[in-house]
């Protein structure tokens, strides 16, 4: 395990003139990485679902931001906000894939995909490749995507993606976090095979004390996440680090998988982790890559790596 042990927020180099695009931004991990990206001289897009949340989160964080709203489970606004951000810019050199639902009762999205596999995977899987070609023209560009010490736990059962025959809150939660991982490692190999010079990292917070916690609808759920274990968490300012390092360090390298690098990798300084075994298999990938594809319409024209 690589340790960056004395990283923090005020090692991010200068980020003037760079655009980023950070998903869920007007609070939690995404409203800290917002302000660190901010006071670093960096334009923020919030991609946010509230409008009127990201306008309040854009007024506290001060500098330079624009809000625009995108709702990740629906694939049509998706489209709209990549087309919204195409027409103000000509290049986006980073995008933050971190916004994430947690473990609600089995709803479906605007297209019919279970709520969380549509949320934290399809819309992140749209959304990067909608907006490749502008990280292709950006500076130093990367795509971090935030997954989760979950998806060690997760299983992707592509004969039951939505949850049609069973359904568990937290394993459906867990398979689009095994989903988020097997994507950044895919966008990886194929965007090296392609020659891009755009970067796929990926990024976990650890456990980190955000409304993410409280969000489940679960009563169980929610009194574990939302109050018995949120004295053992660590800020949210904390949690974003793995992914600001990502985002923003010069020694990050594409492929790596950023968390915290303290015990059972639930706090501490980035550092770069290990991932799921299964995570990395070639046939998982290609398949989740075909289906993806599939279910959201969004080509990459990327070769397989």
């Amino acid at each position: 395990m690589t340790k960056h042990q004395s990283w923090s927020v005020d090692r991010i180099p200068d980020q003037a003139g760079r655009v980023f695009v950070v998903t869920g931004a007007n609070s939690g991990l995404g409203l800290e990485t917002t302000r660190a990206i901010v006071r670093s001289g960096g334009h923020v897009i919030l991609a946010v679902r509230d409008e009127a949340k990201g306008r309040a989160a854009a007024e506290r964080v001060g500098g330079s931001t624009e809000v625009r709203r995108v709702d990740l489970a629906d694939l049509a606004s998706v489209r709209a906000f990549a087309e919204g951000v195409r027409a103000e810019h000509g290049r986006v050199d980073v995008l933050v894939n971190n916004a994430g639902v947690f473990a609600p009762p089995r709803t479906l999205s605007p297209q019919g995909h279970e709520l969380q596999f549509a949320a934290n995977h399809l819309g992140h899987f749209a959304l990067t490749g909608l907006l490749l070609d502008l990280l292709a023209a950006g500076e130093d560009p990367r795509v971090v995507t935030v997954s989760s010490i979950n998806h060690r736990q997760g299983r992707l059962d592509f004969e039951d993606l939505g949850g049609e025959r069973r359904y568990s809150p937290m394993g459906h939660y867990n398979q689009s976090k095994l989903a988020n991982a097997v994507f950044g490692v895919q966008l990886h190999r194929r965007l090296v095979a392609a020659g891009s010079p755009v970067r796929s990292l990926l990024a976990h917070p650890g456990y980190a004390a955000t409304n993410i916690q409280t969000s489940a609808t679960g009563g169980l759920l929610k009194f574990l996440f939302g109050r018995l274990l949120i004295p053992l968490a660590q800020g949210a300012e904390r949690g974003a680090l793995p992914q600001l390092f990502a985002a923003t360090a010069p020694e990050a390298r594409g492929g790596e998988f950023i968390g915290p690098g303290g015990p059972g990798e639930l706090r501490g300084a980035p550092a770069v982790v290990k991932l799921a075994p299964r995570a990395a298999e070639e046939e998982v990938g290609r398949r989740l890559w075909e289906v993806s594809e599939r279910l959201t319409e969004v080509r990459y024209g990327l070769p397989v790596g």
